[in-house]
């Protein structure tokens, strides 16, 4: 397996459903970075602020590692949601009864790259 080329940032143990922010995600997947600052910027979902920290990340690693880069020529080359670890807590029932309630985390990793590589 090939190591990805690119920029990259992780954000670790977030407490948010996988599932929901992977809905977000889906909306800025290969997009400009520009762009999609801009349409994370004006979606009122949670996930959406996460993922703006992420990609924020990603693209300052990639201007700091190269000076010749300008925020206009990334893209998002790579966008993952991964599922972390699970919380569980009791959920009292009635009859004296319990479930067990579990609060999903995520991960979610970022590459960003240069838009001239895109066609290749």
């Amino acid at each position: 397996m090939e190591a990805k080329k690119g920029y990259k940032a992780n954000i670790r143990h977030l407490l948010i459903a996988p599932t929901k922010l992977r809905r977000v995600a889906n909306v800025v997947r290969n997009k400009p970075y520009v762009e999609a600052m801009a349409i994370l910027e004006s979606l009122p979902q949670k996930g959406a602020k996460f993922l703006t920290k992420a990609i924020h990340s990603a693209a300052a690693n990639a201007l700091v590692q190269n000076k010749q880069l300008d925020e206009e020529m990334l893209y998002i080359k790579d966008l993952q949601i991964n599922e972390g670890p699970r919380l569980r807590r009791l959920w009292a029932r009635a009859r004296g009864r319990r479930d067990i309630l579990q609060k999903r985390m995520s991960h979610i990793s970022v590459v960003v790259d240069e838009i001239a590589e895109r066609g290749k």
